[in-house]
């Protein structure tokens, strides 16, 4: 997952210009449409990556291919169900990472496509390499953040089957076991299981593009 490499390093740049800020604006959202106008008045309802990003996080997703933004505000007594809105804004972020990364597998089979009717150039190959690449990232961003511990998006999903009482408790902790994933991170001792993780969720990706297949194979057919 670490690398030096300046093309791969450009490209999580780009991701991380596009797939972060998607991805806090998608909790923004959909707090703001559970009811809790936190996010929205301090300005994070927006696609401006700016508003998002974070300097340590920033750097840790472009040289390890993992990184983090400034978490999105929300206050969950604006809820109805305080513990199920949190729930459901805290799945937002990795759902949309999930769709970013179905339609940049999509786009880069039809690229695939286009190589083969006027050759795998210079810049189709790039594309196809950027486009796999984001992909892959945010798909592994999406089971990253799923982690279900503090501060990750999958703790808040997993506190909802929590009593209230162990809930507080665990987020006492909160800022001790982030440390702990950063050393971790650092570490890459994760790499193998969330490689492992990565390369089933893409695998099932394209299987849900099926569709994207058949209409490559009809083109295909009809132009041999």
């Amino acid at each position: 997952m670490f690398t030096t490499d300046p093309f791969e390093m450009v490209v999580r740049a780009i991701i991380l210009l596009t797939s972060i800020p998607i991805h806090e604006a998608a909790h923004a959202w959909t707090a703001d449409k559970l009811g809790d106008p936190t996010a929205r008045y301090q300005g994070r309802l927006t696609l401006n990556p700016a508003a998002h990003l974070d300097p340590i996080g920033s750097i840790a997703l472009i040289f390890t291919g993992i990184g983090w933004a400034k978490p999105v505000p929300i206050n969950p007594m604006n809820f109805d169900n305080s513990k199920k809105g949190m729930a459901i804004s805290a799945a937002a972020g990795p759902i949309s990472n999930l769709i970013i990364a179905t339609i940049s597998l999509a786009i880069t089979k039809i690229l695939g496509v286009l190589g083969f009717f006027f050759g795998t150039n210079y810049v189709i190959s790039t594309l196809i390499v950027i486009f796999y690449s984001m992909c892959w990232t945010n798909v592994s961003l999406a089971i990253f953040n799923l982690i279900p511990i503090p501060p990750f998006d999958g703790s808040r999903i997993f506190n909802y089957f929590l009593s209230d009482k162990l809930y507080f408790k665990i987020m006492e902790y909160e800022r001790y076991i982030f440390l702990g994933i950063l050393f971790v991170l650092m570490t890459g001792i994760i790499n193998v299981p969330l490689n492992f993780l990565s390369q089933l969720v893409v695998s099932l990706l394209n299987k849900l593009t099926f569709f994207v297949d058949i209409i490559i194979n009809f083109i295909l057919n009809k132009a041999l």
